[in-house]
């Protein structure tokens, strides 16, 4: 199985951060694959794949590089260059991700490529522009799949990050790891299963450890070798359609449509960016919803590390529930 050994230092010092370039990355494999596994991910489908099937019946040797490199069904393997480990930043730039696969020198993206294809390159990937290419066909699928909804998804990917790091404040690494993604599971004594093959164990110790949510089904790790170690996850939210919840009818119309919705989905303790992924609201609109709760002591707040909580109180428990009685 693939083991990462990893001393308590770098494991204290890992954090979650986002990456436009590897949302970017896993929506370019989704559409290649034409897969989706709930609603809203396969309205954002059918919405984009037309586009990306005629881009890359018009340019053949991005379309064989995509397959070779991101899909590679017969290594499982990306190529390395394409998909870099984040910098480090909370929330970097999808254009300072880019430049440096862009930066990536010919020789090293041939190399890469030969380990992902599982054998010498094709004739149509023997050229030295392959990382102009890469970087082009990512930045088109940001700029037309990607970016007119990154507001959203950013909401999702950060209500998600929020619900972790709570985690692992209060039950330690082993449960925040657990379930990130198929195969990962922290085995203690400083071994860090990432995935079930059988590669030997990398000894990541003194380097930095970054967690990376996607709205993709699917996940990768990537690195920079004895610098910077990535696992990229699938996040517990859906790309659902704005304002998914549905309080009870008769409390919507006491409350408000967006003031009940908010109330309905403290069952248990939220951020105020979950809340926002959750309703679909703005978040100037679920702040005065949540000061409004708080002031008629429907909903009070705790702190939990840097994020304020908010939960419902037994007053708004009663309103709820009230609302499902016979």
């Amino acid at each position: 199985m693939g083991l990462w050994l990893i001393n308590a230092d770098s494991l204290a010092t890992g954090r979650f951060v986002l990456s436009p370039l590897a949302e970017t990355i896993g929506c370019l494999r989704d559409l290649e694959l034409e897969r989706a596994e709930h609603p809203g991910r396969r309205a954002w489908l059918e919405a984009e794949l037309p586009g990306h099937r005629a881009h890359m019946r018009e340019n053949p040797v991005a379309h064989r590089l995509v397959r070779e490199g991101l899909i590679a069904l017969k290594t499982r393997w990306n190529a390395d260059f394409l998909t870099p480990p984040p910098s480090g930043e909370f929330e970097p730039s999808f254009e300072d991700e880019v430049a440096v696969v862009r930066a990536t020198a010919p020789d090293q993206a041939r190399a890469d490529m030969e380990v992902s294809s599982g054998g010498p390159l094709p004739e149509i990937l023997r050229r030295d522009d392959l990382p102009d290419i890469a970087a082009d066909t990512l930045t088109r699928v940001w700029r037309e799949a990607v970016e007119p909804y990154w507001p959203r998804r950013r909401r999702v990917l950060e209500a998600d990050i929020i619900a972790r790091t709570r985690q692992l404040g209060r039950d330690g690494w082993a449960a925040a790891l657990e379930g990130l993604r198929p195969g990962v599971r922290w085995l203690g004594d400083g071994r860090l299963r990432v995935n079930a093959a059988d590669y030997p164990p990398c000894e990541i110790s003194g380097a930095q450890l970054f967690l990376v949510p996607v709205t993709s089904p699917r996940g990768w790790v990537t690195w920079e070798r004895d610098a910077r170690y990535a696992m990229i996850y699938p996040c517990a939210g859906e790309l659902a359609d704005p304002a998914p919840v549905r309080a009870p009818r008769a409390l919507a119309r006491l409350l408000g449509e967006g003031r009940a919705a908010v109330l309905t989905l403290l069952d248990d303790p939220k951020s105020t960016t979950q809340l926002v992924a959750l309703t679909g609201l703005p978040l100037g609109s679920v702040g005065r919803h949540l000061k409004i709760l708080v002031d008629a002591r429907l909903a009070d707040r705790r702190r939990s590390g840097r994020s304020v909580l908010y939960y419902r109180t037994r007053a708004g428990d009663t309103l709820v529930t009230a609302q499902h009685a016979p």
